[in-house]
């Protein structure tokens, strides 16, 4: 084991020792490297590492900001890494959706059921948007303005589908997509690019993102997962990716 790794070993049994909790600052370098008995560069590679990871943050300078302070992003470095696996190209395209139509799937359920615990009905037996649902609601809109270009149209679709996901309240999960984002957007521009018209295509995903949308703010939990599965899956299959392998 190098150096550096047994800082990273000893910090980590720190961490699940409790002995620093989340917003606490790490001892300065030289603290923690006369305390393990390691040099300060290999305290210092750890901590670019954790920092790296997402599990902590550095400031430098000398004020009451500088230093270490341990945070909890786990985002950060589940989506990095995943990102890098993708970008080696080891990971087909039918890998990638599979997985994102697993966790969104899920995901999806996830959030139409915890709406369904208390959300109400509009005046005329309509399903209310809640308010935790207002940045979906805006990213569909948003999707429906005329003369959108496919790559602008692409990113909403994204934050839109990321948004849903965050709803579900499952950090892991929403780390894991957030990795995935690149992957998706590659493969989803890539499927654009052989349509033959994206005009009707888009048409198309408006209606089912607007389907997602309302089966999610009406708390229908099987339409909710139906819908995603059907969207996911359909695009897939009639931009020609799935016969990529």
């Amino acid at each position: 084991m190098r150096t550096h790794e047994k800082v990273l070993a000893r910090i980590e049994s720190d961490l699940a020792a409790g002995r620093w909790s989340l917003g606490e600052r790490l001892p300065a370098e030289r603290a923690l490297a006369d305390e393990l008995g390691v040099s300060r560069p290999s305290v210092r590679e750890a901590i670019r590492i954790l920092e790296a990871m997402g599990i902590i943050r550095t400031s430098v300078g000398s004020g009451p900001d500088a230093g270490a302070v341990v945070v909890d992003r786990p985002a950060a470095g589940l989506g990095a890494a995943v990102r890098l696996h993708v970008a080696s190209g080891t990971l087909p395209v039918h890998d990638v959706v599979a997985t994102r139509a697993t966790l969104e799937t899920w995901a999806v359920r996830e959030a139409a059921a915890l709406v369904a615990l208390g959300a109400g009905t509009g005046d005329a037996g309509e399903p209310a948007v809640p308010g935790a649902l207002a940045e979906a609601e805006r990213l569909v809109v948003q999707m429906e303005t005329p003369g959108l270009s496919s790559a602008e149209f692409v990113r909403l679709d994204q934050e839109f589908h990321l948004e849903i996901v965050r709803r579900a309240g499952n950090q892991l999960v929403e780390a894991i997509l957030t990795g995935l984002r690149s992957a998706v957007g590659s493969y989803v521009r890539r499927g654009a690019d052989a349509l033959p018209s994206w005009e009707n295509t888009a048409a198309r995903l408006r209606t089912e993102h607007r389907a997602i949308l309302d089966a999610v703010a009406a708390g229908e939990v099987e339409r909710a997962e139906a819908v995603m599965s059907a969207h996911i899956w359909g695009f897939y299959r009639e931009t020609g990716l799935a016969t990529d392998g």
